[in-house]
């Protein structure tokens, strides 16, 4: 017997009127004050992903590790501030550089290397490989190969908490260059129209593959990407720890008062080349060696 469709979130005629009074601090968040037991939790997740991301470049490179395989090398503080400000149910969803984001999220690194290297121990089997990775336990949803295609399933998660009426937030992280890609703004007008829970992390790296942000954006402002669709954004130093998890403090706390979106923009730089096959001989080793210093 067929049975009657669930409907949308409903959404009040007072809605829109409401969010131009709401509005969360935009400034550049002031860093967070850890406890000696945060500092030494931040570091450990910190170092422990980039220890497992230089063994993943050395056994990708002795052939141990087939396919195409993207480090997360330099960006660590972003997932690790993030991951501080998480509860129990709170998703995470994110691109193909994703074994940072699993490590965050407490994924055993021994099930992310068999993964890698293709064995019946990895997370998924063996069949997913460096970018198709999941963990339903641990809240984890991908790892997606495809340009900007997690931001849509990211949004429909955060449909999901608000239909249960929980206070859980998703966690959508995509890059510059994802950013230009439409269906994006699609899953903006989605999530502004039904005030879902989801805040979308732009990680800015400075370059989409090869090119860099100036030459493929008209607006290199990411944090304000969202503002057509009335979402708010901070824009956030993605190399400090402590204010990844101030800029997360502020979000997650928006996210579960019931306010709709927002846009993070992690300002962040990538060490390495876009994977492992990329020289990145279209940035300086000066340029670099500034970044790393």
């Amino acid at each position: 017997m067929a049975t009657a469709a669930k409907k949308a979130p409903a959404k009040s005629r007072s809605d829109n009127k409401s969010r131009s009074d709401k509005q969360p601090n935009l400034s550049a968040p002031k860093p967070a004050d850890f406890t000696k037991e945060e500092e030494l939790s931040a570091y450990r997740h910190m170092l422990l992903i980039r220890r497992f991301e230089e063994k993943a470049g050395q056994l990708y490179g002795m052939g141990f590790i087939g396919g195409f395989c993207h480090l997360y090398i330099g960006q660590e503080a972003v997932v690790t501030g993030m991951k501080m400000a998480l509860v129990e149910g709170d998703q995470m969803i994110t691109a193909y550089r994703d074994h940072g984001h699993m490590l965050a999220m407490d994924l055993s690194p021994r099930g992310v290397m068999a993964e890698l290297t293709g064995r019946r121990g990895g997370l998924s089997k063996g069949k997913g490989g460096s970018m198709h990775m999941f963990s339903k336990e641990k809240h984890f949803y991908g790892g997606h190969g495809i340009v900007g295609a997690q931001v849509s399933l990211g949004t429909g998660l955060a449909f999901a908490n608000r239909y249960r009426e929980n206070k859980n937030v998703s966690l959508t992280y995509f890059g510059d260059g994802a950013a230009n890609q439409g269906q994006v703004y699609e899953s903006f007008n989605m999530a502004s129209l039904w005030k879902l829970p989801v805040i979308y992390i732009i990680e800015n790296n400075r370059y989409a593959m090869g090119t860099s942000v100036s030459r493929s954006s008209a607006e290199t402002d990411f944090s304000h990407r969202g503002a057509s669709f009335k979402i708010p954004g901070i824009q956030v130093d993605g190399m400090d720890v402590r204010a990844v998890k101030s800029a997360a403090d502020i979000a997650t706390e928006w996210c579960r008062a019931g306010n709709g979106p927002l846009i993070l923009e992690m300002q962040t730089y990538r060490y390495r080349g876009h994977s492992m096959s990329d020289p990145a001989k279209y940035r300086s080793k000066e340029e670099v060696q500034k970044m790393r210093s």
